[in-house]
């Protein structure tokens, strides 16, 4: 395994290297084959260390994309941090938080690194509440595609065979509804029923005119591309782009890394 290399868009100018500064900011995504989700989360991590200035950001993925979570915690330890906070880039806490995530961090801390590491929540719904900001960004998107007056919305999420992880994106989808003030139904684009196109086609069978498609997704890639095509062919007046580094979205992380009560820490000899 190769270690982390301490360089990234998201360098401030304290830099990791500068252990009696902010605790360090280990961003970790999904990760994908397109290219496209690793340059969003880029983009993010760029836009949450111009919002804090002075806290070194770092992204990182569990899959296809290096460095890893586990490479980024051992470097920051290496360079004389003593603590970090890792923020989960999901929507749900679904197998890759509960499994994946703190299989790499607990990897950092058995190979000995003297860094305890606070594991934020998701982005998503927390214990049942639906972040202001979330939805701020949600709206943002729509606004952005211009779809004006509509009489439904459909949100389209990646899907989980999690049901926890299901229901915490019919929270979602009903707190968006109630900004809206109209229905709100979800949609996935695998692992779970309906798909996006058939969403958008119930809704307008059931006399719907103007169904938009809200794309609860934090980066592009072929299961966005694949919502838009479906939720087009349905008739969907509008799909929206993904939050990626929406301002809201950065405040939504930027919470998640200030609220010291939620998580979990792990410590070395923890």
């Amino acid at each position: 395994m190769r270690a982390a290399r301490l360089t990234s868009p998201a360098t401030t100018p304290t830099g990791p290297g500068a252990a009696g500064g902010a605790d360090p900011v280990v961003l970790v995504a999904h990760g994908s084959r397109d290219p496209r989700a690793a340059d969003a989360t880029r983009a993010l991590a760029r836009a949450v260390s111009a919002a804090r200035p002075g806290t070194p950001v770092w992204a990182s993925w569990l899959d296809h994309t290096e460095p890893g979570p586990t490479e980024v915690l051992r470097a920051l330890a290496t360079a004389g941090h003593r603590r970090a906070v890792l923020v989960p880039l999901l929507l749900t806490a679904a197998y890759h938080n509960r499994v994946d995530i703190p299989a790499a961090v607990s990897a950092a801390v058995r190979a000995g690194s003297p860094l305890a590491v606070r594991v934020t929540d998701v982005l998503g719904p927390a214990d049942g509440t639906v972040e202001p900001g979330l939805l701020a960004g949600l709206r943002r998107r729509l606004a952005e595609v211009r779809p004006g007056r509509v009489d439904a919305l459909v949100l389209a999420a990646a899907g989980t065979r999690d049901a926890r992880a299901r229901r915490s994106v019919g929270q979602a989808a009903e707190a968006l509804g109630a900004e809206f003030g109209v229905p709100c139904r979800v949609a996935y684009a695998s692992a779970a029923p309906p798909a996006a196109g058939v969403a958008v086609s119930r809704l307008r069978a059931a006399g719907a005119r103007r169904v938009a498609v809200s794309a609860y997704f934090l980066a592009p890639g072929l299961f966005h591309d694949a919502v838009t095509e479906a939720a087009r062919a349905a008739g969907a007046v509008a799909v929206s782009a993904p939050l990626t580094d929406a301002p809201e979205l950065v405040e939504v992380v930027l919470r998640r890394v200030d609220d010291g009560s939620s998580g979990r820490v792990v410590t070395p000899g923890g």
